[in-house]
């Protein structure tokens, strides 16, 4: 039978359930009482005087709350340090970039005429139903010339222009994003009343633009969310639309990267892509630069323009610059050619390091070297050898300099064969010539094993008969496909290394049968490179000729298709 408890232990249960509640009863009885036994106990003079006070109490809580929303309101929205932008109006005309100035970039050029056309008179799109544009976005590898084309576009509009960098809207604080785009659309509306239109420009727009994803911990994605969602809110608000106002952005990265909504027609209508100059382009750079320098009459531009492939035209205004500081260090008056080549060879090999070597290092050096550009010389159906040197720079103790003939967008079999081959022939003359090889060789197995294996494993050129990219059925790739471990047999593994080290031994042969039948060039051009420790492309093409000796031609590059997998770069130096 249950035991009946006394009220006691009744009383001290319900104390030990319910004591936090009965102690905030408790507080609150006394918050309430003790005020008015203070007040009981002082005369009616200081309690009607104190009554006053704590009247005032509530209207004063509500005035301060005022005040903190409106200055919250005014850092948000207004002018307020959160979301006050460092980048103010800038006018067409300061701006200063005309079209003649913009060079190296004709197709873009073109396109971006276009839309200049577009800005100054929408009667023509309006007239055939057609809508106004609203936005650009320009892509491209850094250094071509984006920047300078959206000032272009600015300048011949006419339009105020607007600048900003997408980095300026990510802030640690929450609302700072999506207040600073408001901040500068509310500007670019006020100047497009005033002037007639505006021009917004983003550079690095992918900062701030990037897909939208769930935040991953302490709010920074959704802050991210957050500013895009206002971005293209405010690209495609209905305020927006009364005005003629243009979004420029400029990114380096893939447009994959970019929220898909921000890339929809109706916010960035047109794509302009801004890539590297062709021969002719980098001929006119080459003529623009050292137009604004004091140089030579006579200096080569052509041969510039043919040795600066890949380059853009930053790296051209960089490459005359240098040009110029060499000359002013050596006290030249003008600049010579020497001295835009060796501007060249600084920004692309690095600065020259002359480092105490004995002869034995030194003699060991000058056959890897000669060895690398007799190799490429008369194997390489596409490069010429520019320069030879057993000068160290960077962490290279030589270096032979060879690039492209022209831009090449596709790399056949037979040239990644020639990549390698030329990659091997300092490794085959130490072989040959030092009874034994060095680390130095190390950079120069890195890129044959590297693309000998991308030959076998990606591209389908071993003769085993596999064809197909492997590396999408490893591990490292499996969780993309929703698979699990390696979908390929160790046997197949096997096989396919196998092949990439017939690759390597079938080239390594072919290089020491050339390099033994060259001797002669071989012993000539090491012994020319202790001697004068530089070889320029001059000296290499007369030495050749002297002997006889002629490069393979280059074999006709076929016409593109829409399924070509375009080519990186070319290879580095040896």
């Amino acid at each position: 039978m249950k035991r009946q408890r006394t009220p006691l232990e009744r009383m001290r249960l319900f104390f030990e359930v319910h004591w936090i509640k009965i102690a905030i009863v408790v507080a609150v009885i006394a918050s309430i009482l003790w005020p008015v036994l203070a007040l009981m106990s002082i005369d009616s003079y200081q309690r009607t005087y104190l009554m006053v006070i704590m009247s005032m109490t509530p209207i004063q809580s509500i005035l301060y709350a005022g005040i903190f929303i409106l200055m919250l309101h005014w850092l948000h929205y207004g002018g307020g340090s959160f979301s006050k932008l460092s980048k103010s109006r800038i006018k067409s005309h300061n701006v200063n970039v005309r079209w003649d100035e913009v060079i190296g970039m004709e197709e873009a050029k073109q396109e971006a005429g276009e839309v200049v056309d577009l800005l100054k008179d929408h009667a023509k799109v309006t007239q055939i139903g057609g809508k106004v544009l609203r936005g650009v976005l320009l892509c491209g590898p850094p250094g071509c010339g984006k920047t300078y084309l959206a000032k272009a576009i600015a300048t011949e509009s006419g339009l105020p222009f607007l600048s900003i960098s997408g980095s300026e809207f990510i802030e640690i604080f929450v609302g700072t994003g999506p207040a600073r785009v408001r901040k500068i659309f509310k500007q670019a509306r006020q100047l497009a009343h005033i002037e007639g239109g505006c021009i917004i420009f983003i550079d690095e727009l992918d900062a701030v633009g990037t897909s939208r994803g769930a935040d991953l911990g302490f709010g920074a994605q959704t802050e991210r969310n957050n500013t895009v969602n206002e971005l293209l809110v405010q690209m495609d608000g209905l305020e927006s639309a009364q005005f003629n106002i243009v979004v420029i952005g400029a990114t380096n990265a893939s447009e994959s990267v970019l929220d898909p909504a921000l890339l929809r027609p109706g916010r960035l209508d047109r794509k302009i892509y801004v890539d590297r100059p062709g021969l002719d382009d980098r001929h006119k750079l080459f003529a623009f630069y050292l137009a604004k320098v004091k140089a030579e009459p006579g200096i080569d531009v052509a041969r510039l323009a043919r040795r600066a492939v890949w380059k853009s035209p930053a790296d051209i205004e960089s490459i005359v610059k240098e040009a110029a500081l060499i000359a002013a260090r050596n006290k030249h008056p003008l600049i010579a050619f020497k001295d835009l080549s060796e501007g060249l060879e600084r920004i692309e090999l690095g600065f020259k390091r002359r480092r105490k070597m004995n002869e034995e290092e030194r003699r060991r050096i000058a056959y890897h070297e000669a060895g690398h550009v007799v190799v490429t010389y008369l194997l390489h159906p596409t490069d010429d050898v520019f320069k030879a040197s057993i000068i160290s720079r960077r962490d290279a103790l030589g270096v032979v300099y060879h690039q492209p003939r022209e831009e090449l967008f596709t790399s056949s079999r037979d040239r990644i064969l020639a990549n390698i081959k030329a990659a091997l022939g300092g490794y085959v003359a130490e072989k040959l010539k030092c009874a034994s090889t060095s680390d130095g060789v190390a950079a120069d197995f890195h890129n044959a094993i590297t693309q000998a294996h991308t030959m076998v494993w990606r591209l389908g050129m071993g003769t085993n008969g596999f064809i197909g990219d492997y590396e999408a059925l490893l591990s490292s790739w499996a969780f993309r496909g929703a698979g699990a471990g390696d979908r390929l047999s160790d046997q197949t593994k096997n096989r396919l290394n196998q092949e990439t080290q017939l690759i390597l031994s079938q080239c390594v042969k072919d290089v020491e049968d050339l390099l033994r039948a060259e001797d002669v060039l071989l012993e000539r051009f090491a012994n020319e490179l202790l001697q004068k420790e530089e070889l320029e492309y001059d000296d290499i093409e007369a030495t050749f000729k002297e002997y006889g000796r002629q490069r393979i031609p280059s074999p006709t590059a076929p016409a593109s298709t829409s399924g070509s997998t375009p080519s990186s770069p070319p290879v580095p130096p040896s």
